[in-house]
């Protein structure tokens, strides 16, 4: 019992994350509210931990967590099911995500190693820096965000299962075999547009 109101805030952060997955998973524009309070416990969380980068993220996700809400609702087609169809990512937005996401691993990797005492400098810039692309690529409803999630968290996992960090090493070890779910629904919602 002492365990849990020791990290009630980390497992109320963990069921929010988890609500929040069914949502995306589910195309509910809800997910875009209840990601910026999942957010707002994981500063926290990632800021005790000594997770920096991650705790950077989690201020980013609020702010893409507002355009991803008005994205979602206001920027697809009004003839279709969603206001915002599941796509494909354009060829010519590739090239740029992979150079993004690399230059973004360097900075975040460097910042790091020179300002704080993360333990987990590399692992924490690779998942944040791809986290920053894949999250960009779910407000546009691009279908291939999925697969950045499968690897962002299997590494994650491993990261907060090293750093004892239980109740989220569950969170994303059902992110992870979620992310499989999500694009197999994603993709049957496409061929049905």
């Amino acid at each position: 019992m002492s365990w849990i109101s020791n990290n009630y805030i980390e497992l109320i952060g963990a069921i929010t994350g988890l609500i929040y997955l069914y949502l995306e998973i589910k195309q509910k524009v809800w997910l875009w509210p209840l990601g910026i309070l999942t957010s707002a416990f994981y500063i926290y969380i990632f800021y005790v931990s000594k997770f920096y980068a991650d705790m950077g993220l989690q201020w980013y996700y609020l702010i893409i967590s507002i355009y991803g809400w008005y994205h979602w609702l206001f920027g697809g087609n009004a003839n279709s099911k969603n206001s915002l169809p599941v796509t494909n990512t354009p060829k010519r937005f590739v090239v740029p995500l992979v150079v993004a996401s690399a230059v973004l691993f360097v900075l975040i990797r460097f910042v790091l190693t020179t300002y704080t005492d993360s333990p987990v400098p590399t692992g924490d810039a690779f998942t944040t820096a791809l986290s920053i692309t894949a999250t960009w690529m779910l407000a546009r409803k691009y279908i291939e965000h999925w697969w950045i999630w499968v690897v962002v968290n299997s590494v994650s996992l491993i990261l907060y299962i090293y750093k004892g960090l239980y109740p989220t090493s569950v969170l994303f070890l059902f992110y992870t075999i979620m992310s499989f779910v999500g694009y197999s629904q994603w993709k049957n919602e496409k061929k049905c547009n």
